[in-house]
Protein backbone atom coordinates (compact mmCIF):
# COMPACT_ATOMS: atom_id res chain seq x y z
CA UNK A 1 0.00 0.00 0.00
CA UNK A 2 1.29 3.21 -1.35
CA UNK A 3 0.83 6.49 1.13
CA UNK A 4 0.06 8.68 -1.71
CA UNK A 5 -2.61 6.23 -2.57
CA UNK A 6 -3.76 5.62 1.05
CA UNK A 7 -2.71 7.76 3.75
CA UNK A 8 -2.39 10.86 1.93
CA UNK A 9 -4.87 10.28 -1.13
CA UNK A 10 -4.74 13.54 -2.96
CA UNK A 11 -7.83 13.16 -5.46
CA UNK A 12 -7.40 15.54 -7.50
CA UNK A 13 -3.77 14.41 -8.16
CA UNK A 14 -5.25 11.10 -9.10
CA UNK A 15 -8.39 12.80 -11.04
CA UNK A 16 -7.78 11.71 -14.91
CA UNK A 17 -7.12 7.89 -13.63
CA UNK A 18 -9.80 6.03 -15.41
CA UNK A 19 -8.82 2.92 -14.65
CA UNK A 20 -6.92 0.94 -12.31
CA UNK A 21 -4.81 -2.27 -12.56
CA UNK A 22 -3.19 -4.77 -9.50
CA UNK A 23 -0.54 -6.99 -9.76
CA UNK A 24 -1.22 -8.70 -6.33
CA UNK A 25 0.26 -8.87 -2.91
CA UNK A 26 -2.72 -6.19 -1.84
CA UNK A 27 -5.07 -6.57 0.95
CA UNK A 28 -8.54 -6.60 -0.67
CA UNK A 29 -9.57 -3.64 1.33
CA UNK A 30 -6.98 -1.67 -0.01
CA UNK A 31 -8.33 -2.27 -3.44
CA UNK A 32 -12.04 -1.76 -2.92
CA UNK A 33 -10.51 1.33 -1.24
CA UNK A 34 -8.74 2.36 -4.51
CA UNK A 35 -11.88 1.51 -6.52
CA UNK A 36 -14.23 4.17 -4.49
CA UNK A 37 -12.07 6.56 -3.85
CA UNK A 38 -10.86 7.37 -7.69
CA UNK A 39 -14.30 6.12 -8.70
CA UNK A 40 -12.22 3.86 -11.71
CA UNK A 41 -12.63 0.26 -13.07
CA UNK A 42 -10.08 -1.96 -11.29
CA UNK A 43 -8.73 -5.13 -12.67
CA UNK A 44 -6.32 -7.18 -10.51
CA UNK A 45 -5.09 -10.31 -10.38
CA UNK A 46 -3.73 -11.81 -7.51
CA UNK A 47 0.01 -12.46 -5.81
CA UNK A 48 1.31 -14.94 -4.15
CA UNK A 49 0.51 -13.94 -0.91
CA UNK A 50 -3.46 -12.89 -1.22
CA UNK A 51 -5.16 -15.97 0.07
CA UNK A 52 -7.26 -13.70 1.96
CA UNK A 53 -9.20 -12.90 -1.49
CA UNK A 54 -10.86 -16.45 -1.16
CA UNK A 55 -13.51 -15.29 1.62
CA UNK A 56 -12.59 -11.43 1.18
CA UNK A 57 -12.89 -10.29 -2.44
CA UNK A 58 -12.32 -6.51 -3.46
CA UNK A 59 -15.76 -4.77 -3.43
CA UNK A 60 -16.23 -2.92 -6.88
CA UNK A 61 -13.45 -4.80 -8.60
CA UNK A 62 -12.85 -7.46 -11.62
CA UNK A 63 -10.52 -10.54 -11.28
CA UNK A 64 -8.74 -10.41 -14.46
CA UNK A 65 -6.64 -14.00 -14.24
CA UNK A 66 -7.17 -16.09 -16.99
CA UNK A 67 -9.30 -13.43 -18.82
CA UNK A 68 -9.19 -10.92 -21.39
CA UNK A 69 -10.79 -7.44 -20.59
CA UNK A 70 -11.80 -4.74 -23.37
CA UNK A 71 -11.48 -1.15 -21.40
CA UNK A 72 -12.20 1.75 -23.83
CA UNK A 73 -11.10 -0.29 -26.84
CA UNK A 74 -7.93 -1.66 -24.87
CA UNK A 75 -7.73 -5.51 -24.51
CA UNK A 76 -6.24 -6.50 -21.24
CA UNK A 77 -5.41 -10.40 -20.00
CA UNK A 78 -4.41 -10.88 -16.58
CA UNK A 79 -2.34 -13.83 -15.31
CA UNK A 80 -2.24 -14.34 -11.62
CA UNK A 81 0.79 -16.20 -8.75
CA UNK A 82 4.53 -16.42 -8.85
CA UNK A 83 6.69 -19.51 -9.86
CA UNK A 84 6.01 -22.47 -7.77
CA UNK A 85 8.19 -22.51 -4.55
CA UNK A 86 6.72 -24.32 -1.25
CA UNK A 87 3.33 -25.53 -2.62
CA UNK A 88 1.19 -22.51 -1.74
CA UNK A 89 -2.09 -20.79 -3.59
CA UNK A 90 -1.07 -18.90 -6.33
CA UNK A 91 1.95 -20.56 -7.28
CA UNK A 92 2.61 -22.52 -10.86
CA UNK A 93 4.81 -24.59 -12.61
CA UNK A 94 6.64 -23.17 -15.79
CA UNK A 95 4.96 -25.57 -17.70
CA UNK A 96 1.24 -24.91 -15.61
CA UNK A 97 1.53 -21.54 -16.84
CA UNK A 98 2.07 -22.03 -20.17
CA UNK A 99 -0.52 -24.52 -20.42
CA UNK A 100 -2.71 -21.19 -19.11
CA UNK A 101 -1.39 -19.26 -21.93
CA UNK A 102 -2.09 -22.02 -24.49
CA UNK A 103 -5.88 -21.83 -22.88
CA UNK A 104 -6.00 -18.13 -23.82
CA UNK A 105 -4.76 -18.19 -27.61
CA UNK A 106 -7.81 -18.50 -29.48
CA UNK A 107 -9.55 -15.39 -26.56
CA UNK A 108 -6.65 -13.44 -28.00
CA UNK A 109 -6.53 -14.21 -31.78
CA UNK A 110 -10.51 -13.44 -31.18
CA UNK A 111 -10.54 -10.24 -29.55
CA UNK A 112 -7.38 -9.53 -32.17
CA UNK A 113 -4.92 -9.24 -29.97
CA UNK A 114 -3.74 -8.04 -26.36
CA UNK A 115 -2.46 -4.26 -25.36
CA UNK A 116 -2.16 -4.70 -21.72
CA UNK A 117 -1.04 -7.50 -19.62
CA UNK A 118 -0.73 -7.95 -16.35
CA UNK A 119 0.62 -10.52 -14.20
CA UNK A 120 2.07 -10.84 -10.81
CA UNK A 121 4.98 -12.52 -11.38
CA UNK A 122 7.74 -10.89 -14.06
CA UNK A 123 8.83 -12.55 -17.17
CA UNK A 124 11.94 -14.46 -16.92
CA UNK A 125 15.34 -12.38 -16.84
CA UNK A 126 13.84 -9.12 -16.84
CA UNK A 127 13.27 -7.60 -13.05
CA UNK A 128 13.35 -11.22 -11.84
CA UNK A 129 15.88 -12.54 -9.39
CA UNK A 130 16.99 -16.12 -9.15
CA UNK A 131 15.49 -17.68 -6.20
CA UNK A 132 12.94 -19.98 -6.61
CA UNK A 133 10.05 -18.00 -5.39
CA UNK A 134 10.37 -15.06 -7.48
CA UNK A 135 11.93 -16.05 -10.86
CA UNK A 136 10.32 -14.77 -13.58
CA UNK A 137 8.16 -17.30 -16.06
CA UNK A 138 9.67 -17.79 -19.31
CA UNK A 139 6.32 -18.21 -21.03
CA UNK A 140 5.86 -14.46 -20.24
CA UNK A 141 8.74 -13.89 -22.51
CA UNK A 142 6.91 -16.21 -25.56
CA UNK A 143 3.80 -14.29 -24.50
CA UNK A 144 5.92 -11.03 -25.46
CA UNK A 145 6.82 -12.04 -28.67
CA UNK A 146 4.05 -13.70 -29.71
CA UNK A 147 1.54 -10.80 -28.98
CA UNK A 148 3.95 -7.73 -28.68
CA UNK A 149 1.45 -5.98 -26.12
CA UNK A 150 1.85 -2.58 -25.80
CA UNK A 151 2.69 -3.13 -21.98
CA UNK A 152 3.66 -5.91 -19.63
CA UNK A 153 3.38 -4.97 -15.95
CA UNK A 154 3.97 -7.04 -12.87
CA UNK A 155 4.65 -6.99 -9.31
CA UNK A 156 5.76 -9.38 -6.97
CA UNK A 157 9.64 -7.47 -7.09
CA UNK A 158 9.65 -5.16 -4.12
CA UNK A 159 12.26 -2.64 -5.40
CA UNK A 160 12.50 1.31 -4.69
CA UNK A 161 13.46 3.64 -7.97
CA UNK A 162 15.12 6.67 -7.95
CA UNK A 163 13.85 7.49 -10.99
CA UNK A 164 10.62 6.33 -12.96
CA UNK A 165 12.89 4.82 -16.41
CA UNK A 166 14.25 2.39 -14.04
CA UNK A 167 11.72 0.39 -13.46
CA UNK A 168 10.70 -0.11 -17.26
CA UNK A 169 12.52 -2.25 -19.63
CA UNK A 170 11.50 -1.94 -23.66
CA UNK A 171 11.09 -5.77 -24.98
CA UNK A 172 10.84 -4.67 -28.97
CA UNK A 173 7.51 -2.73 -28.61
CA UNK A 174 6.41 -3.42 -25.36
CA UNK A 175 6.89 -2.25 -22.02
CA UNK A 176 8.28 -4.09 -19.69
CA UNK A 177 6.92 -2.46 -16.34
CA UNK A 178 7.58 -2.77 -12.38
CA UNK A 179 4.45 -1.73 -10.64
CA UNK A 180 5.79 -1.76 -7.06
CA UNK A 181 4.44 1.00 -5.25
CA UNK A 182 2.46 2.48 -8.29
CA UNK A 183 3.19 3.50 -11.96
CA UNK A 184 1.21 6.20 -14.10
CA UNK A 185 0.79 5.90 -17.93
CA UNK A 186 -1.69 7.00 -20.42
CA UNK A 187 -2.95 4.61 -23.11
CA UNK A 188 -4.24 5.24 -26.45
CA UNK A 189 -8.37 5.18 -26.11
CA UNK A 190 -8.99 2.94 -29.39
CA UNK A 191 -12.96 2.87 -29.11
CA UNK A 192 -12.52 6.53 -29.91
CA UNK A 193 -10.90 5.55 -33.41
CA UNK A 194 -13.75 2.91 -34.23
Amino acid sequence: MHPALYERLDRKRFSSVDLILSCGDLPPEYLTYLASRLTAPLYYVRGNHDIRYDSKRPDGCLDLDAKVAQHKGINILGLEGSRWYNGGPYQYSEADMRKRIRRLRSTIRRRGGIDIVITHAPPRYIHDAEDRCHRGFKSFRWLIDEYSPAYFIHGHIHAHFSNPSERVTIVDRTKVINSYGYYLFDVEDKSAAE
